[in-house]
């Protein structure tokens, strides 16, 4: 694999978390709660949820689905980011 491609698939990897940190934001915000609340629905600690959402971290599927059922939301709309700004 050459240097070219790891650094455009380390930039599309890059952009695609900062996308999902703003949607676990935005999602967070328009279910009305805060990040402590966020954090006992889905049974994530409050350090994590405001890492996800600073892009901090990467967050793995399972946390990803339990940040969804934590808002009530079907998974798959949640994870699409094709409509996050950045």
């Amino acid at each position: 694999m050459s240097i070219a491609y790891y650094n455009v698939e380390n930039e599309i990897l890059n952009m695609l978390n900062e996308k999902i940190s703003k949607k676990v934001k935005l999602e967070r915000i328009k279910a009305g709660l805060t990040q402590e609340q966020l954090a006992f629905e889905s049974g994530i600690s409050r350090n994590a949820i405001q890492k996800i959402e600073a892009g901090k971290v990467k967050p793995t599927i399972e946390t990803l689905e339990k940040i969804a059922k934590a808002l009530n939301m079907d998974f798959n709309t949640f994870i699409d980011v094709s409509k996050v700004d950045l």
